[in-house]
């Protein structure tokens, strides 16, 4: 049986999840980004699920592993493209990114923390280069330390993309005891003796706006350095010192929220 050429099966599905926006309320609006076979027709979107923060898997309605949502207002092409204030992102399959070994879950709520990492690395300044280095770093969590994945939430580059590594909800591997309540951002290089150039230091701004914006991090989040809350130089002295200006900074390792 079909209706307005949906198999019952999808409409089930699909009243079902206009329930559910309902219970979002304005969190929840229609924003078609690409067409499925049924998607434009009936005014859902069609996001990756990386971008989505209410996302739903609607079989065929959409193509290939696309996830069909009426999508938050940041899901309207910014977390992918760099639009509505995010910079531009980089999705894990457009890295090449490997398979997870499991998904350890997402936050209860929007991210409390944000921390700030450096690598430790060589640096990279062009997207080629920077894709290898983010691919080393999720090989040196799951080889080296036999972690699920890649253990931070964004990668930024000195090319001045940001990358995808467990986004925005999934509970990540990056600070000892803020997981759960914290999203990481790791800067590839090393910045002891130098700061991230403009184009990284603007990415990382941006991806703390574009949090804001869609709702994954409290707007009382509190910023900090890996140093702040463990026994390392992690994000670099001379990066570290830089965000002692940035806005939610706070220093040592007490808790807040």
């Amino acid at each position: 049986m079909q209706h307005l050429g949906l198999p019952l099966g999808n409409m089930l599905v699909l009243l079902l999840f206009s329930l559910a926006s309902v219970a979002l309320g304005d969190q929840c609006t229609s924003h078609v980004l690409s067409s499925g076979t049924h998607a434009g027709a009936h005014g859902i979107g069609c996001v990756k699920s990386e971008c989505c923060q209410f996302g739903l898997q609607l079989g065929d309605l959409c193509p290939g592993s696309d996830v069909c949502c009426f999508s938050s207002d940041t899901c309207s092409g910014g977390s992918q493209t760099g639009g509505g204030g995010c910079p531009h992102i980089i999705s894990r399959s457009e890295w090449g990114a490997r398979a997870p070994k499991q998904h350890i879950g997402n936050m209860a709520g929007p991210a409390q923390y944000v921390f700030i990492h450096h690598g430790s690395s060589p640096p990279c300044t062009t997207k080629s280069s920077c894709i290898g280095k983010v691919k080393s770093y999720q090989d040196y969590h799951l080889d080296g330390h036999g972690w699920s994945d890649i253990g931070y939430n964004f990668v930024v580059g000195e090319d001045g993309n940001a990358y995808m590594a467990r986004g925005w909800t999934e509970i990540g591997a990056h600070t000892y005891g803020y997981n759960s309540v914290g999203i990481a951002i790791c800067v590839i290089g090393d910045f002891n003796n130098r700061l991230p150039n403009d184009a990284a230091l603007n990415t990382i701004k941006q991806l703390i706006s574009c949090g804001l914006a869609g709702g994954y991090i409290s707007s009382s989040y509190t910023l900090k350095g890996h140093r702040d809350v463990g026994s390392t130089d992690c994000p670099g002295t001379a990066l570290y010192n830089l965000i002692h200006s940035w806005p939610h900074y706070k220093s040592g390792t007490q808790r807040y929220g």
